[in-house]
């Protein structure tokens, strides 16, 4: 009976440090300080009654949970990026890398008491927050009166150089 419960403690202080490990390695630690700064954005759209649709554009985090960003679609014509500051947001990045974010689009031209679109989208942070993997979950066009299906992801990438974390 002593050697069965030898055999046990041993296997338990192999075990627990183990485990202890993985624990650790389901410690992200990420927050809404993780995205901090200027991030480069790629968006591609196909969207139900709308002409598939890419975007290029800046995005603005604060670290505190509030963004900007500026965008060109693709399909304008003059080529012009959006106003800076028309574009504004709230974001909450999770303990565990993932997130969810809002953007109100802030359209020019909108009727007052319509809507002027708004950008639900889930996220995951890689590489240290220098790159952010987006699926926009819903999606309510300017002057709409309702969100309507999309397929849409986008790719942000940190600017700063290397050297700049």
């Amino acid at each position: 009976m002593q050697t069965w419960l030898w055999r046990r403690m041993l296997l338990a202080a192999i075990a627990l440090p183990a485990l202890g490990g993985a624990v650790r390695a389901d410690d992200y630690g990420c927050s809404n300080a993780t995205l901090k700064g200027e991030y480069a954005f790629g968006v591609t759209s196909y969207t139900p009654n709308y002409p598939p649709n890419v975007v290029a554009g800046i995005k603005v985090f604060d670290g505190k949970g509030n963004l900007t960003q500026r965008d060109y679609g693709g399909d304008s014509v003059p080529a012009d990026f959006a106003p800076q500051g028309q574009e504004r947001g709230t974001y909450t990045v999770n303990f565990d890398c993932t997130g969810s974010m809002v953007i109100n689009l802030n359209v020019p031209g909108v009727p007052a008491g319509t809507s002027s679109g708004v950008i639900n989208i889930l996220f995951v942070i890689s590489d240290g927050g220098r790159h952010v993997h987006e699926v926009v979950s819903q999606f309510t066009p300017p002057a709409s009166s309702g969100p309507e299906p999309t397929q849409t992801s986008a790719d942000d990438w940190k600017v700063a150089s290397e050297h700049d974390n």
